[in-house]
């Protein structure tokens, strides 16, 4: 990752091993995967990993110190994302509470669901276990509200749709959305994946009028293993878990304080500095693409085509190469980078998302997703184009132009 821009904290990153002893600059553009611990996540969660631990259920002093910050943490959340505290259901993450959201409301009022075709599998998967169906997106990667509009039906229980796709970085029209579906299916509730979107959009403005809003603290800066569902009031849901009856009785099992109080916190700063990330990572991006397409001429940028896309994500597909041999090579020579989604990536599936936008094997054969964030430096960028393209090239037979690692900077 490199130094940390002007007025940004951040951990130096730990050099690693390269080829024996020899060190490579480890240049970390996977962010749509998971964000480095922002400090300010880290300095909130420290209490409660040590001298602090109740259990927020109890009724003592310790037990009631854990509810205070939980439920501060709750008010922090709400804050952001612009609902009553109240509404905010702390859960394991993105994935429960996308889950919840489909399975709930389909579980309280059973009936036909919609999805887009380019959702994450936490709400994909459910959507086909409720026997629901997919929405068909554009070549953009954008969902066709003609469809849509064919699709819904007086009866619809759910429409689930993502703020911005996690592979490609497009930015969906919920609010466009949302308005269909209040005229052509006034009954139905309105779920978003908030995901990627909660660190680089505006969320209040994002997600007004959705009944339903999972976020998730890691793509965010917080830690790992806690993320929420808004549950806006009247929207109906049942519990996935059952216990004690935590959460309004909407996630039971003992809190996670620290996590809690650390995805809040990070929240916070994601969006104090939002619109100076957004600018600056943006920037980032810009280089990064302009660079890589004028030295890999055949590359594909996927998606947008004019559509608003994350600052923070770039997705190519590049002829003449497996996204797999790729990153390896990449991950050799220190660019920590993936195919789709971490989830899909791990296990080198097709992506289901390129070919919704009519993106055939052969050429998603050779996806790549970079994706910047908070930590990411002018020198993540200029190390990635001075060794994606020869490993590139390599690939594709140019053994004389094997990528080099670059040197970790001397202490």
């Amino acid at each position: 990752m490199g130094v940390a821009p002007a007025g940004c904290e951040t951990d130096p990153v730990p050099e690693r091993p390269h080829r024996g002893d020899q060190p490579t600059r480890l240049t970390y553009l996977d962010h749509a995967a998971t964000t480095p611990l922002r400090p300010a996540a880290r300095d909130a969660m420290l209490p409660w990993l040590g001298e602090r631990f109740g259990n927020p259920s109890g009724d003592h002093r310790v037990a009631r110190a854990a509810r205070q910050a939980v439920d501060e943490a709750r008010d922090g959340v709400a804050d952001v994302v612009g609902c009553r505290p109240g509404d905010v259901v702390f859960t394991s993450g993105g994935t429960e509470a996308d889950n919840m959201a489909v399975r709930g409301v389909h579980a309280a009022r059973p009936g036909p669901v919609l999805c887009s075709a380019i959702e994450h599998d936490a709400v994909r998967n459910p959507v086909a276990l409720v026997g629901g169906t997919t929405v068909a997106v554009d070549t953009r990667g954008v969902l066709d509200l003609d469809a849509l509009d064919a699709a819904l039906t007086p009866d619809l229980t759910l429409l689930a749709l993502m703020s911005a796709n996690n592979e490609v970085g497009v930015v969906q029209p919920v609010a466009e959305a949302v308005e269909l579906v209040r005229r052509r299916a006034p009954a139905a509730a309105v779920h978003t994946d908030a995901v990627q979107a909660a660190g680089w959009l505006d969320l209040r403005a994002t997600i007004a009028g959705v009944d339903l809003v999972a976020v998730s603290s890691h793509k965010v800066g917080g830690p790992q293993g806690v993320g929420a569902l808004i549950a806006r009031p009247g929207t109906p849901l049942r519990p996935l878990l059952l216990g004690g009856g935590q959460e309004r009785e909407l996630r039971s099992g003992t809190h996670n304080v620290a996590g809690i109080v650390g995805m809040a916190a990070a929240l916070r700063a994601a969006a104090a500095e939002r619109n100076a990330q957004r600018s600056r990572v943006g920037a980032l991006r810009d280089r990064l693409a302009e660079g890589l397409l004028a030295a890999i001429p055949d590359a594909v940028r996927t998606g947008g085509g004019g559509a608003p896309r994350l600052p923070g994500t770039l997705h190519l597909c590049i002829p003449g190469v497996e996204s797999e041999a790729l990153l390896f090579l990449l991950d050799e020579v220190g660019v920590c980078a993936s195919a789709a989604s971490a989830c899909a990536s791990g296990a080198h599936q097709a992506s289901h998302v390129l070919a919704a936008m009519g993106i055939g094997p052969e050429v998603g054969a050779g996806a790549l997703r970079l994706s910047l964030g908070w930590t990411s430096t002018d020198a993540d960028v200029d190390h990635a184009l001075r060794v994606i393209p020869a490993a590139v090239d390599l690939l594709r037979g140019a053994e004389d132009r094997r990528p080099e690692p670059a040197e970790a900077p001397r202490a």
